[in-house]
């Protein structure tokens, strides 16, 4: 405490009505709560910062606070002074952030309603206070998730579309992480699609949103060169895993789904009914560059569901080309060509070892050579030794 040295009746005062608020709000129940417990955390995030508690009372005046709250309520966490500096940042981060626009609002409302319930819908507007703009979502997430996105976030938009996914997708804290570590914000709805064109509204809009640009498959496994059955085996091995990087809604049908079209059958590399879209989605996998003859086949796959599959309850069927890698001026052309709704996107798998490297790197033969040689040297070094040591 040695840094707080401007202790006075004001910082008294002002104790003591946080005693008092924290007291009024019945703690010990409130805070098992998380609406209460986020409204809490944020007045006391205000406070700190509008009083300028640390310029006027010096930096140990976090520390002294945390001291003081836990001594009042000893049977209440949360009052650490990591956790004060978090509720610090949790209210710097949305007052100091661009508002959002009203456009990106009405995106998140959209897929709201068709994701979760209407009640969801305006809990994700925000919410103008005397302490600042806060997003009415922080109270429907616990505060670990809090934590985690405004700690991350660039934006107000990114941390309400993290907020909007958590809540429809139900995720853990491991899930959220693993989410914002592989940038889902900038990766969802940025294929390149033609479902504006194709699709009416709001399917086209949903349609482009449950994409992914690019997909990320390590979990598969597979290094080196690889061909696409081997890749079919690998997604379908670690479906859970699959369903879980193609998002919420995806229920898989089967693959090699064959298909007879006049004389001739088809097989379809796999096969998907999405929930929230109420359509089957044709995944098409290339393990090479994109191709514009590609999009012609998976047209030909739509329009074989649509005849065969598709009920009178179903939406038209999407296809999505997964490919190892894409031109986007090149896909975009393609899909203006086509009649049938599809999306194109790669997928990365990391390598082990990178590419550049592998030419530098040992052979395991060279490896064992070494190896022997150097056995040989020291068995002929030690032999030496003893043969001077006997001398």
């Amino acid at each position: 405490m040695a840094n707080l040295i401007k202790i006075n009746d004001e910082y008294k005062t002002w104790l003591a009505d946080l005693k008092k608020r924290i007291r009024s709000s019945q703690i010990k129940a409130a805070l098992r709560t998380n609406d209460a417990m986020i409204e809490l955390y944020w007045s006391i995030g205000a406070d700190i910062v509008e009083r300028q508690a640390e310029a006027k009372w010096g930096s140990g005046v976090i520390p002294r606070l945390s001291e003081d709250l836990k001594k009042e309520f000893p049977n209440v966490s949360g009052f650490s002074v990591t956790n004060l500096k978090y509720m610090k940042q949790f209210y710097l981060f949305y007052v100091n952030t661009v508002p959002i626009s009203q456009q990106v609002v009405d995106q998140l409302e959209n897929v709201a309603t068709s994701v979760i319930s209407q009640q969801v819908v305006g809990q994700l507007v925000l919410v103008d206070e005397s302490a600042g703009i806060r997003p009415q979502a922080c109270i429907m997430i616990p505060w670990g998730h809090n934590i985690r996105i405004f700690t991350s976030a660039k934006s107000l938009e990114e941390a309400m579309f993290y907020m909007q996914q958590t809540i429809a997708g139900n995720w853990g804290r491991a899930e959220l992480a693993k989410q914002i570590k592989e940038n889902l914000y900038l990766k969802r709805g940025k294929a390149p699609n033609n479902f504006e064109l194709l699709l009416p509204e709001p399917q086209s809009d949903l349609a482009a949103e449950i994409t992914k640009d690019p997909y990320n498959f390590d979990f598969t496994g597979l290094t080196g060169t690889y061909i696409e059955t081997e890749l079919e085996d690998a997604l379908t091995n670690n479906v859970t895993q699959f369903l879980i990087e193609l998002g919420k809604g995806f229920a898989y049908v089967g693959r090699q789904i064959k298909l007879k079209v006049g004389r001739k059958t088809f097989k379809l590399d796999l096969l998907f009914y999405h929930t929230v879209l109420h359509c089957y989605i044709v995944v098409d996998l290339k393990t090479g560059d994109f191709d514009p003859k590609d999009v012609g086949q998976v047209g030909l796959y739509i329009s074989a569901v649509n005849h065969q599959l598709k009920t009178e309850t179903d939406n038209s069927t999407i296809g999505l080309l997964i490919c190892k890698s894409k031109d986007n001026t090149v896909a975009r052309y393609a899909l203006e060509s086509s009649s049938q709704p599809i999306g194109v996107s790669e997928y990365e798998i990391a390598n082990a070892v990178p590419e550049e490297y592998k030419s530098s790197l040992p052979t395991i033969e060279e490896i064992e050579g070494e190896l022997d040689a150097s056995g040989s040297l020291f068995v002929n070094n030690l032999v030496s030794k003893n043969s001077s040591d006997k001398r």
